[in-house]
């Protein structure tokens, strides 16, 4: 009788005992979970704590739970705004303890929408005090929205005015050897400057000047009126620059020096226990129903941030969120072909990118304002690219201070010959063809290569621009002054008719609703697309199947850390329960 070898029998073994202890570990684990996580209903009084620090992504970036296995819950705009819209409604909670951090990277329009979700709390009656360990002019200005600014005697406060410097390229391109060649459209698209120039042109100051003069205007005439000084008064804490927060109260930019333990003892009263608080995670699982809020038919708010390029929504290493052509036109074929969905908002921030994928996110959005009123709601930015694919959307909306427009476009051609001769690379073949070599990196574009290179370029974006001029009822030239990569603010958009009202997610749903016919007596339903995956959707990889790249690269490491643990659990359980000792 033949038998296995010894070693495959003890791979087989092996093999088995570690799936099972791998099954075993991850019931235990997911029991783990679902105790931990489970939804805890806050209890009356309760006062909702937020904290606004690090990184803010709009919405929840591609990774789903898997985000939460390899590094922890992501920080989203959605999510504070919805838990103070929650909070506004929701008879448990008594108020917001909002902490708030100049450690952040939010932006100034993404500060307003929160702003003016601050605002919907104080409104229901309900008191926000802000609380923070470091400020500068922008939490400032989110803070001062607030009932009172607080900080520890040992915070840091940083009022010094706005200052907006970009990074170029240039030199460290020739020092390495490479030759950029890039022809943008026009004088405005600043992006191109970065790679071809030294420092910023004329145009390109003169559109940050006027940004700017809103952004400035916008601060300046909030912090006055919240902390009762002229802009006179302001100018001069700014020379002054830092301020302890001593300093800074008797200044008037804040209000008190208290400590985050003494404003719970205060808020709680005589009462013995502990102030009953409710954190961000926890109530970000509180429905809408569940705060009281009861709602009819469905408006869709589909989500599109990042830079554009690739299929998929994904998280580059290098480029960071990305925005995938056919993530996001999956999206709103489900909301053209779901009969429940009445509306849909289009969610935009993103600065652009590639061209292509824009195209046919525009198209999509085209295909579903045909048949349903598509409202675009533009966030930070919605500039390039990302108003390519927002120009055909039923109604476009932007905070006031969201920056728009840049209807321009860059391309071009690199010339790497001097970088590989300086880390030992050649090139050789052959050609054939009279344009065969056009685009090659080993040499610069010949005078008819870079003749039809840009000939090209701008065939391609006046299409784009007769597009924009026709869906906006401007005339060709009317558009064209408003091109050629001119950024704008929301406020100033309306006003020269790039998009057609200004206004946060609130009434971006609304003005949606209102399109759609909807009753007015019931608030709609929301529902927030791309939907999360649930756990075992993200480890097979979802729709981005299972080969994705990054899905796999994640599983790998889930795979290397679950097996690690399995070898740590076997080892306590073959040595070190051994010298357990017992009473």
């Amino acid at each position: 009788m033949n038998r296995e070898p010894f070693f495959t029998r003890l791979v087989h073994s092996v093999i088995m005992t570690v799936s099972t202890l791998a099954v075993v570990l991850a019931l235990i684990a997911g029991g783990v979970w679902l105790a931990t996580n489970k939804d805890k209903k806050p209890a009356d009084g309760s006062w909702l704590v937020l904290d606004l620090y690090g990184e803010v992504h709009e919405y929840d970036p591609p990774g789903g739970p898997l985000a939460t296995v390899m590094g922890g819950d992501a920080l989203t705009l959605q999510d504070l705004l919805d838990n103070l819209g929650k909070a506004a409604v929701d008879e448990r909670i008594a108020g917001v303890i909002f902490r708030i951090s100049s450690s952040n990277d939010t932006g100034f329009a993404k500060l307003q929408e929160l702003r003016r979700a601050v605002d919907k709390v104080q409104a229901a009656g309900k008191p926000v005090h802000a609380w923070a360990d470091a400020l500068d002019l922008r939490s400032l200005w989110l803070a001062a929205g607030c009932d009172q600014v607080l900080m520890p005697t040992g915070g840091y406060l940083t009022f010094k005015g706005v200052h907006v410097q970009r990074m170029y390229l240039r030199a460290m391109l020739d020092k390495l050897g490479v030759v950029p060649h890039l022809h943008k459209i026009k004088d405005y698209k600043a992006a191109a400057e970065m790679i071809m120039q030294t420092h910023a042109s004329t145009e390109a100051k003169q559109n940050m000047q006027w940004i700017m003069d809103e952004v400035w205007a916008t601060i300046m005439a909030d912090l006055s009126r919240e902390r009762g000084l002229d802009e006179a008064r302001l100018l001069e804490h700014m020379a002054y620059a830092v301020f302890t927060p001593t300093e800074a109260v008797a200044a008037g930019l804040i209000d008190e020096c208290v400590y985050l333990q003494d404003l719970e003892d205060r808020l709680k009263g005589d009462k013995d226990e502990r102030l009953r608080t409710v954190g961000h995670e926890q109530y970000a699982k509180t429905s809408w129903k569940d705060a009281g809020l009861k709602t009819g038919p469905t408006v869709a708010v589909v989500h599109a941030q990042g830079n554009i390029g690739g299929r998929e929504n994904r998280v580059d290493p290098l480029l960071g969120v990305m925005m995938g052509h056919e993530s996001i036109v999956r999206e709103l074929q489900r909301c053209r072909h779901d009969d429940k969905v009445e509306a849909v908002v289009l969610r935009i921030d993103s600065g652009g990118g590639e061209s292509l994928a824009s195209d046919l996110m525009a198209h999509e959005v085209d295909l579903l304002a045909a048949v349903k009123p598509v409202v675009i709601s533009m966030v930070d930015v919605a500039a390039s690219g990302g108003y390519y694919i927002a120009y055909k959307g039923t109604k476009l909306m932007a905070s006031p201070l969201t920056i728009t427009g840049s209807i321009g476009s860059i391309n071009g051609l690199f010339n790497l010959k001097g970088l590989y001769d300086r880390i030992g690379v050649d090139k050789d073949g052959i050609a054939m063809g009279p344009m065969a070599e056009y685009g090659t990196d080993m040499r610069d574009p010949t005078d008819a290569e870079w003749a039809r290179h840009t000939e090209a370029h701008w065939l391609s974006f006046n299409e784009w621009l007769a597009d924009v001029a026709k869906e906006r009822g401007l005339e060709f030239a009317a558009a064209e002054s408003l091109a050629h990569g001119r950024t704008w603010t929301g406020t100033q958009a309306v006003a020269n008719g790039l998009i057609d009202a200004v206004g946060n997610l609130d009434d971006a749903i609304a003005l949606a609703a209102e399109l759609a016919e909807l009753d007015p007596a019931k608030v709609p339903t929301v529902v927030h697309l791309p939907r999360e995956k649930g756990l075992v959707a993200s480890l097979l990889g979802g729709d981005a199947g299972a080969d994705d790249p990054v899905a796999a690269a994640v599983r790998s490491a889930l795979y290397r850390g679950l097996r690690a643990q399995v070898r740590e659990t076997g080892a306590f359980l073959r040595d070190g329960a051994a010298n357990v000792v017992t009473p």
